[in-house]
């Protein structure tokens, strides 16, 4: 890269002129503290190799890499123009406290966005909708099932999900890149946009009548799952085409949301008559 023209860091009232290559890293806050924008990097090897190898992704704004690590992103990327070196330390004053990063964190440009109509309405094709999932670890599972499944969407509400960085990052090891998310403001509309456009909605509750394998009908299904202890809020069901069940022959019906999505999304996979 050649070099710019020096600009105004505003948060410092300093200035620095960007270089080629490997540089040392500007410390989160300035060395003092830690980074308060850290719920914006995404962490560890899986998590971070993804982001980069994504062509719909603009180019990083940051990289911290310690040198061994720096050396494994060069040969598998060349030589990544923002990368900075620093020790596993600096890296960790970037991040939330007990981040396990594994050496590497980046700082991405954000994902285009996903509009409902980019979900096309084939045979066979599953979109995973979430109503109130908030924990970052389980919405990052569900999207490696979703990846590892197949699904072409995920569809959350904007104002009750997290950010597709952080733990959730991590929790998915590179399932953000390559299941396209969908926010939307409203659940109930998204529900009736999709019908429109001729997918079939099977919420998942446990007092269903009929179990998921003889509600599914190989057409194009929107999952929609709840959150845990509350499941499916009212309105929703109510938007649904039809509810349904997961089998449980053991008695014991506490699935884990993350463990329910995956067993729901296997069950949608299996090729029907």
């Amino acid at each position: 890269m050649a070099s710019h023209p020096e600009r105004n860091d505003a948060r410092k009232g300093k200035k620095f002129r960007p270089q080629t290559g490997f540089r040392k890293p500007v410390g989160p806050g300035g060395g003092k503290g830690r980074d308060p924008a850290s719920d914006e990097w995404i962490w560890g090897w899986h998590a971070v190799e993804a982001a980069l190898d994504n062509p719909r992704r603009a180019a990083p704004l940051r990289l911290l890499a310690t040198p061994e690590r720096a050396k494994q992103l060069e040969g598998r990327f060349g030589r990544p123009k923002v990368i900075e070196t620093a020790d596993n330390h600096t890296i960790g004053l970037a991040l939330p406290q007990g981040a396990v990063h594994q050496g590497v964190a980046l700082k991405p440009a954000p994902l285009p966005d996903v509009d409902l109509s980019d979900f096309e309405p084939r045979p066979g094709a599953v979109i995973l909708m979430l109503d109130q999932v908030t924990d970052p670890q389980n919405v990052g599972a569900i999207l490696r099932s979703a990846a590892a499944f197949g699904a072409v969407g995920v569809v959350l509400q904007d104002r009750h999900a997290p950010k597709l960085t952080g733990a959730l990052a991590k929790a998915a090891a590179g399932a953000v890149e390559r299941t396209p998310v969908a926010r939307v403001v409203n659940l109930s509309r998204a529900l009736d946009e999709l019908t429109d456009a001729g997918w079939r909605a099977v919420g998942l509750a446990g007092e269903a009548d009929r179990t998921l394998a003889e509600a599914l009908d190989g057409g194009p299904t929107v999952l929609v799952m709840g959150s845990e202890g509350e499941g499916i809020r009212r309105l929703v069901a109510e938007h649904c085409d039809e509810l349904a069940r997961i089998a449980m022959p053991g008695g014991f019906e506490s699935l884990n949301v993350s463990n329910a999505a995956a067993i729901a999304l296997y069950e949608a996979a299996r090729p029907r008559a």
